[in-house]
């Protein structure tokens, strides 16, 4: 019918399968299909990943809900490219941020936090799990707002604090790239205003 499909895909097979199909009906000139998900990957399959039209749609805070037992399902050696996300943006990817509520928290300050940390919460004071794939604050935030505008077709109007863009934007308690990251969590909302119009206030 002409439209991009959106496929939710978590497993190295399902993410290889999708691409296949994908190869075969690409979506129109200047649109790209969205792949949900895209946890367990190999290097080959980021590599056909980043040459194709397609966008992703992650989810930060299953660190913190799979760690440490997936190490157990998926073994050490698929760990180095799984929950990938520097690698994927630092491939030109279009990412986004997202929740999977109810299955995760709808909270997106708590799925920065795991993108910035990449900490399980089951491990008090555990370890950073793949820290060479935690984004920085600025990378995380902008996973949420701009990759989350581009990936349906919005990075001209939302996004971002910029003239001519919807007046989009949430006012919180501390700056988020000068606090422990740690605190991340613990930003209380202030106020929340949508194209211009106050919908929250505390």
């Amino acid at each position: 019918k002409g439209m991009e499909v959106a496929v939710h895909a978590i497993g190295d097979l399902a993410f290889e399968k999708v691409l296949n199909a994908i190869e075969k009906h690409p979506p129109r000139n200047g649109r790209h299909d969205r792949l949900i998900h895209a946890q367990v990957l190999d290097d080959e399959l980021i590599e056909k990943a980043a040459r194709m039209p397609i966008a992703l749609d992650l989810q930060p805070h299953f660190v913190a809900s799979d760690f440490p037992w997936v190490i157990d399902r998926l073994g050490k050696d698929r760990m180095n490219t799984a929950f990938a996300w520097k690698t994927l943006m630092s491939k030109g990817i279009l990412c986004a941020g997202g929740s999977d509520a109810p299955i995760e928290p709808v909270d997106p300050l708590l799925g920065i936090q795991s993108a910035v940390l990449r900490k399980s919460s089951h491990e008090v004071n555990g370890p950073s799990y793949n820290e060479s794939e935690c984004l920085t604050v600025y990378e995380a935030i902008k996973l949420y707002t701009e990759g989350s505008a581009g990936i349906i077709y919005k990075e001209k109007t939302r996004g971002k604090i910029a003239e001519g863009y919807d007046a989009d934007f949430t006012v919180l308690s501390n700056d988020p790239f000068t606090i422990d990251p740690a605190q991340l969590h613990l930003l209380d909302i202030k106020k929340t205003v949508i194209n211009g119009q106050i919908v929250y206030e505390k």
